[in-house]
């Protein structure tokens, strides 16, 4: 039996997600949640199939929460299905391992098509993304920070000092510079700053719905 997990804060798309899904996988196993947090236990709960995951939740900061399922749970498909459409966007998903794209926008009978193509061991995306060496590049030097190094990094951004970085994360002063060190050698910067702008790359904003 599938066991598929759906990450989304929104009842109503969760509940198109979970239609589309049982037409390909009558006797699957749903798993709802609402944020990263929720997805990333029902994960660790027992073997899944698929990840239906949302950009934009409570707890989620853009693509990070991919970077952290693929790096956490490599042999689970991913596949990003939001309402930020742009191109950008969706090349990043692909050269940080997504397995498709589904923007919100389509219907029920387009998402079907798509995640059975997903099922059947190919990837889908639905906007054609076209993106430079340079950006591919710089996502694929992100791939390469751990879960430790992109939290320290978030911190950064956030103007976090080592020492208060330190105590956040319950470390040494030591370790929160070698990772520092660490990851500038990675993104391939010499400073904070540099650091920082890199790491916007990683931040989506989340788009306005229009209402009906």
């Amino acid at each position: 039996m599938a066991r598929i997990i759906i990450a989304d804060d929104h009842p109503l798309f969760r509940g198109a997600l979970c239609q589309a899904v049982t037409k390909l996988w009558p006797d699957a196993q749903l798993v709802e949640t609402k944020t990263v947090a929720e997805a990333n236990a029902a994960a660790k709960a027992g073997p899944a199939d698929l990840l239906l995951l949302d950009l934009h939740m409570e707890d989620s900061d853009g693509l990070t929460a991919l970077l952290d399922f693929r790096h956490e749970f490599p042999a689970l498909p991913v596949v990003v299905v939001s309402a930020s459409e742009d191109s950008r966007v969706v090349s990043a998903c692909q050269s940080l391992g997504a397995s498709g794209f589904i923007p919100k926008s389509v219907n029920l009978d387009v998402m079907r098509q798509a995640l059975a193509q997903i099922r059947d061991g190919d990837v889908w995306f639905d906007i054609e993304a076209t993106e430079s060496e340079d950006n591919t590049a710089l996502f694929d030097k992100l791939a390469s920070l751990t879960p430790a190094q992109r939290r320290i990094l978030n911190l950064v951004s956030q103007g976090m000092l080592n020492k208060q970085i330190a105590y956040r994360m319950e470390i040494s002063e030591a370790t929160v510079k070698a990772h520092i060190t660490a990851i500038f050698r990675k993104l391939g910067v010499v400073n904070r700053t540099q650091a920082v702008l890199v790491a916007k790359q990683l931040d989506i904003e989340e788009p306005e719905v229009k209402s009906a």
